[in-house]
């Protein structure tokens, strides 16, 4: 997804940047740094995903006129440790999102749709982490997508880390929704996923190793919400996002201690920031074989809360400025 922002936008940017409830983490594991992305293939990075095996790396993947690759960044040294060729499935449009499931197995996600929302049918892709690092090609299983409602343009996919349940957030400059999958994909046939919540423009998302919180991000905003019941509750709580002007991606760090922000350009910066400590309901990663949640379909609910007008003030700035941009234009 490509989007130039006006400098008109980038004030209330300044001003707009949130969010994020803690969660308990040992206090003798290392902190996560951040670190800059050096390959110059990897230029419209569109997703992260900390690997669970190999400590310190992070998967990613271009946004679009890529083939169909995955990368392992090295978080200590921000070089590429990893190229992941995927065969067996079609030619990838425009790949968006990338998350871990409990399954170990990653999942990338081909739905965005800058034609707002006229493809049919999307993709995923998903195949087994890697046990070692290096160049290696393997075979992916595809999933077609639909929307029970009609097409959405989506840059937003999680895993949910106990239910191994994906969740899609659509993209909208008005109202974009969550949308929940079956409980298990089936590469035979479309898999239709279901709206289950409003929710802000937002360019990705993230479950906490545990399970029990969503961090939605957008181009100003981040926040943290409860996940309860299959979908997120109440207005959430401010995360302290990074201003990275095409801020793409985040994702937690296996030990839920940190979040790690991601943004498109050659060379970009993958920011760390600490969740802070002691919030109630903060709790470590699931340990193996532990309770899954309610796999019903929730009812469709009300918008995130308050923290959607911070977002919706700023996406005015942005659709305003340039409007009056083209106006000029034609003068």
């Amino acid at each position: 997804m490509r989007m130039l922002l006006p400098s008109a936008a980038a004030a209330v940017a300044t001003a707009a940047l949130v969010v994020l409830p803690g969660a308990a983490f040992a206090a003798e594991a290392p902190a996560a740094a951040s670190f800059t992305i050096s390959d110059p293939r990897i230029k419209e990075s569109s997703g992260l995903a900390a690997s669970r095996i190999h400590p310190g790396v992070y998967w990613t993947h271009n946004d679009s006129d890529d083939g169909p690759y995955v990368y392992a960044v090295d978080s200590a040294t921000g070089r590429t440790v990893a190229r992941v060729t995927l065969t067996g499935i079609g030619k990838p449009r425009d790949v968006e999102a990338i998350s871990l499931g409990p399954d170990g197995q990653l999942y990338v996600g081909d739905i965005g749709d800058n034609r707002n929302g006229t493809w049919d049918h999307v993709w995923i892709y998903r195949f087994p982490e890697p046990k070692q690092l290096g160049d290696v090609t393997v075979k992916a299983t595809q999933f077609t997508v639909r929307y029970a409602d009609g097409a959405r343009n989506a840059e937003t996919l999680m895993v949910h880390p106990v239910t191994g349940r994906v969740y899609i957030g659509s993209k909208d400059e008005s109202k974009g929704g969550l949308y929940e999958g079956p409980a298990e994909l089936s590469a035979d046939g479309s898999n239709v996923f279901r709206r289950v919540a409003d929710m802000p423009w937002v360019t990705d998302g993230a479950f906490s190793p545990d399970g029990n919180r969503l961090t939605l991000r957008g181009y100003f905003t981040a926040r943290t919400y409860p996940w309860k019941d299959g979908r997120p509750e109440g207005e959430g709580e401010r995360v302290d996002a990074p201003w990275q002007g095409q801020a793409e991606s985040v994702t937690y760090t296996p030990d839920g201690s940190t979040l790690m922000f991601g943004a498109e350009g050659e060379g970009s910066r993958v920011i760390a920031v600490p969740v802070s400590q002691g919030s109630p309901g903060a709790s470590a990663a699931p340990k193996p074989g532990s309770p899954s949640e309610a796999a019903s379909s929730p009812e469709p609910t009300g918008g995130f809360g308050k923290g959607a007008v911070v977002l919706a003030v700023g996406l005015a700035v942005v659709f305003a400025a340039k409007r009056l941009l083209r106006r000029r234009a034609r003068d």
